[in-house]
């Protein structure tokens, strides 16, 4: 098989790069371990900053995320029994989209099958070679055959465990770097059948630890809890969950959580990831496989709509007009917008955790840390322009 961009890894950074591809005459084919089914019933949250939602506007998949996305001009932060609204749009003038990230995933795989894009699922044993190359392959089994693409450039969208990062790591040697950190402590989520408990994001702060309330739709919400990542879900009944999430977040002005059916549980790690540079001759990297943040400044998707908003530029400009200088800025460029995405998300986390090696004073200071955010208006619109993603 021939084409001119063969892409690895079929969740957001890698369909959405396809259909901008796609949308600007460039050919490509998606290869994913997993089937279409897999992908489009993962579950996973999803915060859209305003630049998302434009893009993906923009791209003309966006319909169905107008529609049944929650859009919000506002998040809340908890703490000492007390809530405070940061008003996004008041600060900004941009708002955020909560609509999770299979449902993005859902309207790019149709998209690109109404397209006639080249998908292929239920992929293994991805193999890289030539990327030092004009015409790099990529071998894998397919159907039970042995294939190979023909391409002139390789996008690594396989995540933190694909083959594609690693590739970059051999070719370049002490050229290439992994930042990390892992973080003691992990969130325990639930869905629940109920109306919302609040009509915005709730980021709560409390001795006992991190809790956030979002909303998934208008009868299902999201919650989160800190935890032991080491912890498992068995150890939790609903109604001690219930406990835990009533004492982080009940606040002294009359407001309660919500109860009802829990229908999933699941305990996710923390860490934050970044490796550098993210190409290696023709091989480029996008979304989780090139960088990984805490889930607390919501920033994951949204760093791999950006990642491929500018890789996509480039391709064009290297298929318009032959020249590869955007293709040489693309690495450059997109970690400067990674590493304050990195900067916010460790803040963020570091402002709202409770974290067990904490002295006394670290928590005074923790607690006047958060009274500052929400008394200055320059500091709430920090918070705000970070989080919206107003740059």
């Amino acid at each position: 098989m021939r084409t001119q961009v063969a892409i690895i890894g079929a969740g957001p950074a890698g369909l959405l790069l396809s259909h901008l591809l796609h949308l600007n005459g460039i050919e490509s084919v998606v290869l994913e371990s997993r089937s279409r089914a897999d992908i489009e019933a993962t579950i996973r949250a999803g915060v859209l900053e305003q630049g998302s939602m434009d893009i993906l506007n923009e791209a003309g998949v966006g319909e169905r995320m107008r529609r049944e996305g929650a859009l919000h001009h506002g998040i809340e932060l908890a703490f000492a029994g007390r809530r405070h609204r940061i008003d996004l749009h008041g600060l900004t003038g941009k708002a955020i989209t909560v609509y999770p990230q299979h449902e993005v995933i859902i309207d790019l795989v149709a998209a690109r099958l109404e397209a006639g894009g080249e998908l292929l699922f239920e992929t293994s044993q991805v193999e890289l070679a030539g990327i030092d190359g004009l015409t790099p392959t990529v071998r894998f089994m397919h159907g039970g055959e042995a294939r190979r693409i023909e391409a002139d450039f390789v996008i690594g969208c396989d995540g933190f465990h694909g083959v594609s990062r690693p590739m970059v790591d051999r070719t370049l040697g002490a050229g290439f770097q992994n930042f990390q950190r892992t973080y003691p402590f992990g969130w325990f989520g639930i869905l629940v059948e109920s109306a919302p408990s609040s009509e915005e994001l709730i980021y709560a702060r409390h001795e006992r630890g991190f809790a956030l309330v979002s909303t998934r739709s208008p009868t299902v919400q999201r919650l989160y809890f800190q935890c032991d990542p080491r912890d498992h879900v068995d150890n939790w009944s609903d109604d001690r969950i219930w406990a835990e999430l009533h004492a982080r977040l009940e606040s002294d002005d009359g407001w309660k959580l919500k109860e009802g059916r829990i229908f999933q549980k699941g305990i996710i790690g923390m860490r934050s990831f970044v490796c550098a540079p993210m190409r290696a001759r023709r091989l480029f990297l996008a979304g989780d496989a090139a960088h990984i943040v805490p889930p607390t400044g919501a920033k994951g998707m949204n760093l791999a709509i950006s990642d491929v908003k500018l890789l996509s530029r480039a391709l064009e400009a290297f298929y318009r007009g032959g020249s590869e200088e955007a293709l040489a800025r693309y690495s450059g460029q997109a970690l400067k917008r990674i590493w304050r995405a990195e900067f916010f998300s460790w803040w963020m986390t570091r402002l709202l955790h409770a974290f067990e090696d904490a002295s006394p004073f670290e928590r005074e200071v923790q607690l006047a840390e958060l009274e500052n955010v929400v008394a200055s208006r320059a500091l709430s619109t920090a918070l705000a322009e970070n989080y919206v993603g107003a740059f």
